[in-house]
Parts: structure tokens; sequence; C-alpha cells
């Protein structure tokens, strides 16, 4: 048995050269093309066709989170451009709270060109249905790289949301180095987006169509959906030597005690769509035991850290554990569960909830690489190969790949 712990993250490098990176999406999402993995054996195919892939006894499972236009643009008296890019609500802590606020709202953030916001408040006009409203911001406290900033404005008429939607930025991943554009702000979000929070795009949705999605329903292909909203973490390399080292980003997703019910009925094999999906599903299977060693079971605000896999027991099956966290979410009176992951899957993992997935090509040598070496072992080497021998387009705008584990 692997110990994750001790894995080099040099394991996990290859050379992606810069053209390989797709900086812009294809004028059709499903004309990308399709790397399909299974029994070891690869094959290149198109992405609309691939309903003809997936058999109806699989489950399909999406997450559903929306990218907000989280970055914020402010210009002090001086000429000097503040960039604020907002991460994850503080006050109100909910994201729908924080959205929904009409006054003001807390949020960790990260600052662009700080060094020149030394003192004093940042302000900002901005359009809101033909009315201008003065945006402030105001730094609350640092830790570390992020910051805690204040926004308030003179309109309670309009919410966080409004100002967002008016005055945000698209905030596209930094490797695509360029500006947003009018594309990314329908691009780089999946059709079937509707719950907003994420700050990065779930993007193995991103190839979904209408056409596509239909397909699927007509080969009676069942649909779940659970919401993880994606942070800017899922951009930051391993820089250590070991895992070990690593510290994992946190990302706050829920999903629906209807969700729930739904897995614990399920008799079928279940393909996740996308990293995301993946982490937030097996999560759930630690998170049940957590639920039920609570002692204070009325928490609605759980937490997977990064190694609890590794000390909780995985004797007990995937429906006992959804089971508790169905009745503490009856018990509770909760529509959903509201938690946080910061689960690490590395090679040596033993995934608990998901068969197969759909998934782009990531980053060297960063956790989702890892991710997917757990799930096809050392053949992700042979897959990545295959994908740059293949001219596939790379990232976040890049191709995909369907891939089922090596029997």
């Amino acid at each position: 048995m692997i110990n994750p712990k001790n894995i080099s993250a040099k394991e996990y490098n290859y050379t992606l050269p810069e053209d390989k990176i797709a900086r812009y999406p294809l004028n059709e999402r499903d004309a990308s093309k399709l790397l399909i993995y299974d029994q070891g054996r690869i094959k290149k195919e198109i992405f609309r066709n691939i309903p003809d892939y997936i058999q109806d006894d699989y489950l399909l499972v999406f997450n559903n989170a929306e990218v907000v236009y989280s970055r914020l643009i402010f210009k002090k008296e001086t000429g000097a451009k503040i960039e604020i890019f907002c991460l994850e609500p503080i006050e109100p802590q909910e994201y729908n709270l924080a959205f929904q606020s009409n006054k003001k709202t807390t949020w960790r953030c990260l600052v662009g060109n700080l060094k020149k916001w030394k003192t004093g408040e940042l302000k900002k006009e901005i359009s809101v249905n033909e009315k201008i409203t003065i945006l402030t911001a105001r730094k609350k406290q640092r830790d570390n790289n992020y910051v805690d900033i204040e926004f308030s404005w003179d309109n309670q008429n309009i919410t966080f949301s409004d100002i967002l939607d008016h005055s945000g930025i698209v905030p596209i991943p930094p490797y695509l180095k360029r500006d947003s554009e009018k594309i990314d702000k329908t691009r780089y979000q999946t059709i079937y987006s509707r719950v907003k929070g994420s700050v990065a795009a779930p993007t193995a949705g991103l190839h979904f169509t209408k056409s596509v999605m239909n397909k699927l329903k007509e080969n009676n292909i069942p649909f779940s959906e659970i919401t993880l909203h994606v942070g800017a973490g899922t951009f930051r390399p391993v820089k250590a030597e070991t895992v070990a080292e690593h510290e994992m980003h946190t990302e706050h997703f829920s999903v629906s005690l209807k969700t729930i019910e739904e897995l614990i009925e399920n008799q079928k094999k279940i393909l996740a769509i996308g990293t995301t999906s993946v982490r937030t599903l097996e999560s759930l299977y630690w998170l049940g035991q957590k639920i039920n060693n609570f002692n204070s079971p009325n928490d609605d605000r759980i937490k997977l850290n990064q190694w609890d896999h590794l000390e909780l027991p995985s004797e007990i099956s995937l429906k006992e554990s959804l089971n508790h966290i169905a009745e503490h979410l009856q018990v509770n009176q909760l529509e959903s569960l509201n938690a946080s992951t910061q689960i690490m899957i590395t090679p040596g993992y033993q995934f608990k909830v998901i068969d197969a997935m759909v998934t782009n090509f990531h980053q060297p040598q960063s956790t989702l690489l890892m991710l997917i070496g757990a799930f096809v072992g050392e053949d992700w080497k042979k897959i990545y190969q295959f994908a740059l021998n293949n001219d596939f387009r790379f990232l976040s705008y890049g191709d995909s790949s369907l891939l089922f584990p090596k029997k």
C-alpha cells in the first residue's frame, strides 16, 4: 500500500509546451476532442459522441456551480490600479446570503498591487439599472496572502450579486495569460450552472451542450447534481518535495437531501463529471462517518480535513455512510448538507463512490493530476503522452477525457 504522504511531487511532472494550452474555447463546445481510456486502451473521439460510450447502468453526477464575476478593479486617486479577487464570503458566511446582502458583506480576497493600497478606503462608481451606486472597499485584516475586505454600497435596492454582475470581471485562469474577454462570460460557464459561488469553472462540464444532454436522456442515462464552489486554489501547483508538505486547498460544497437519498437508492455505477464532482462524492463517504461521531449533531457546517480519510475506518458501505448524512439532515430539519472538503486524493487512495469520470487535462505537478494518477495508476503517463502526440488541447478551455478504471 502506497503511503500518499511519501509521494514525490516530481513523479507527477511532465513537459507541457505552451502551444498545447488552449487560450480560447472552440467555436462549438462539443467539437472538442475526447480521449477515451477503457480497459487500459486509449481511443480518440469527438466529445459530441460521448453518449455512445456511456451505458445505461451509469448515473451521471454534475457540478452545477456557477462562476461569479469575482474580480473587481478599483483606481486610487493617484491612478494606481488595485484588483480585488473575491474568494469566499466571511460575513455572511453562506454564499447565498452573501450574494443577497443589500448593504454590506465581507469577503476573503486576493489583492493585486496591494503595496499601493496602504491606507484608506477604495471607492468605485457602478451603474446598476441605470443608477449610479458607490461601492466602497475597506480592509479589515490580513492573513498571509489573503485580505478580508468589507464591501459596502449606498443603494439598498441592489444586492452584492447585482454589483458583481454589473462591475465584476470573469476570473479566467492565470495560465491563459490574457485578460477576460466578452466570450468568457458565456463560455467559461457550463450550460447547466445555476448556483453562484465558484471563482473557477468546473471545466469538464464546459463541453456539454443541450444536444449532448438530450442524447444522454434519450439513452435513459439518469442525472444528479451536486454543488462544489471551485476555489482559486485549484490552480496552485504542488511546490513541496513530498505530498505531506503540501497544504491542500479547501472548497465548499452543498448536496441536497434529495440527492443524498437518490445516491442511497442508486443501483447504478457513478460517473462523475469533473474532478470537482469526484472530490465532493468521495468526501461524502468520509463525512458520513464524521457525522456519526459528532459531539454536536446539530452542526450544519462540517469539514473534511486533508488526511481524515487516512484516519477514519473504511470498512462500512457507501449506503451506510450516506444514511448517516440523511439522518443528520432529517433530525436537524436541513434541506442540504453544507460542508467543506480539503481531501487530497493521491495514488494509493481507494475510491469509495465513483466508477468513472470525465475530466480535462491538468497542469503538471498538480493535485488534480495526482487524482488522475490515483484513478488510472501509472497509465496517466500513457494517457497524457497520447494526448500530447495527438494534438489535444490542455487545461481549462482544452479537450476532455472519459476515464474508466483499469481492471
